[in-house]
Formats: C-alpha cells, sequence, structure tokens
C-alpha cells in the first residue's frame, strides 16, 4: 500500500503538472497569489520536461508489485516522522501505533516492502511538524508555492527543517546513497500520481490551493474542524467531480 494521503496526492501531482486556467478564484490567504502562480508556473515546466516523463518510463518498467514495495519502504521510514511528531502533540495512541507499525512492518515486512501492519489494524496516520505547530496554536499563515516541493504555508515551511531531520534516509552518510534514495522515493511518488491528474477540475491553481488548506486544516483539528472533504470521494459544493473524470 502507498502510504499518500489523496489529497496530498492531488495537490503534488496538480502542483507539478498542467497549466493552470486563466479563471482566478481569490482566496484570503492567499496574498501572494501572483507569486505563487509563478512558482507555480515554473513547477509545472520541471514537471513537464523532466520528472513527468522519469516517472512515465519508471512506471511503464516497474512491476506493481515493486512499485508497491518501493512506496511501503519509503511509508515505513516515515513512521519515525509520526512517532515524534505524537508525541509532541500528546496524542499517546496514535504514537503507539505508529511505533508498532515501524516495528511490524520492518521486522516482518522485510524492512517495511511489505505491510503488514494494516492487515493487523494498524491503520497508518501520519503526523509531520507543520500539524505539531498547528496543535500549538501557531497560525498556518499565507499559503506559499515552494519550487519543486509544491502547495505549503508558512507554517508548513517551517516546519520542513524538523521533518527533514525526522526522517532517516538525512542521515545516510555516502551521498550518492542519500540523493539515489531522495531521487527514487520522488520518482516513485510522482508514478503513483499519473492517474489522478484527471481530478483536478478548473482553474488547477484555485483547486490545489483551497484542497491542500482545507485538508491542512482537517489534519491539525484531526478532524475536529468537520468531516473530512476529501473522504469517501466527497468534495463538498466546490469540488464536485463525476465518475467520467476517471475515464481513461
Amino acid at each position: 500500500m502507498k502510504s499518500i494521503h489523496w489529497l496530498g496526492g492531488v495537490c503534488v501531482a496538480a502542483a507539478l503538472s498542467g497549466c493552470a486556467s486563466t479563471g482566478q478564484d481569490s482566496n484570503p490567504q492567499d496574498p501572494w497569489e501572483g507569486f505563487n502562480r509563478g512558482v507555480y508556473q515554473f513547477n509545472d515546466t520541471l514537471d513537464r520536461y523532466a520528472l513527468k516523463p522519469i516517472a512515465q518510463g519508471y512506471d511503464t518498467v516497474t512491476p506493481d508489485p515493486v512499485q508497491d514495495g518501493v512506496g511501503n519502504f519509503f511509508s515505513n521510514l516515515g513512521e519515525i516522522r509520526t512517532v515524534f511528531n505524537s508525541i509532541l502533540q500528546w496524542q499517546w495512541g496514535n504514537a503507539g501505533v505508529a511505533s508498532g507499525r515501524f516495528l511490524v512492518n520492518t521486522i516482518l515486512g522485510v524492512g517495511g516492502v511489505l505491510d503488514p501492519a494494516t492487515r493487523m489494524g494498524l491503520d497508518e496516520n501520519e503526523e509531520d511538524f507543520g500539524q505539531t505547530l498547528g496543535v500549538w496554536g501557531v497560525d498556518s499563515g499565507p499559503y506559499l508555492v515552494l519550487p519543486i516541493l509544491g502547495p505549503s504555508t508558512v507554517r508548513d515551511t517551517s516546519g520542513l527543517p524538523v521533518d527533514m531531520y525526522t526522517y532517516p534516509v538525512t542521515y545516510v552518510e555516502d551521498d550518492k546513497w542519500r540523493y539515489g534514495l531522495t531521487f527514487l522515493r520522488y520518482v516513485d511518488l510522482r508514478a503513483s500520481l499519473l492517474d489522478q491528474e484527471a481530478l483536478i477540475q478548473g482553474d488547477r491553481y484555485s483547486f490545489i490551493r483551497d484542497a491542500y488548506l482545507q485538508r491542512r486544516q482537517f489534519e491539525v483539528t484531526n478532524g475536529a474542524a468537520g468531516e473530512d472533504p476529501f473522504a469517501s470521494g466527497g468534495f463538498g459544493d466546490d469540488f464536485e467531480y463525476s465518475e467520467d473524470d476517471f475515464a481513461e
């Protein structure tokens, strides 16, 4: 099972693929929209001529079980970050589940390539330092599109250094291995999003911005802000789509 929340996948895919339409829907949380759209276009160009073709080639030559194993491996490493942030948020239950997932998948899942923990009822619930700051009461600040990385906010961006240092690949001493693993992680992620790009409708920039902000608010409050607008394929009134959008 690839560890990719549906919204996170759509956000990255749209931030790195496809041009925005000419229509613009303003959002008070996006005072730097002009700058952000410029970075969005940069990401689009980079994806169109580099990352997406590589991901398409990877998807073509790599069997699905192998791709699943790669995704599981990197997801398992992310459980350490989840444990760390769950403790900081006093979410002891989730810290225990994430710890259990890491141990089970590392030992029984052949180093994290398999995901027996999910079959045992230990469901994944990712946490990062941006969410931790939100739980601590730090305001999200303005929406921000980062080069290559895509959608973020000032708060989430400030949490990236902590996220980096709580991810095991950071501590791989050999540069070739560290850069190689990082490259593989992003190529595998991008490949997993190839079939999801049709979900983005209308002004792609606005769709991704609003979806990202809503999802992050839901994650920070652990659902206290209301129902997840992306659960069970539901977007609410602002994000309507039909099954035809998925047709190849």
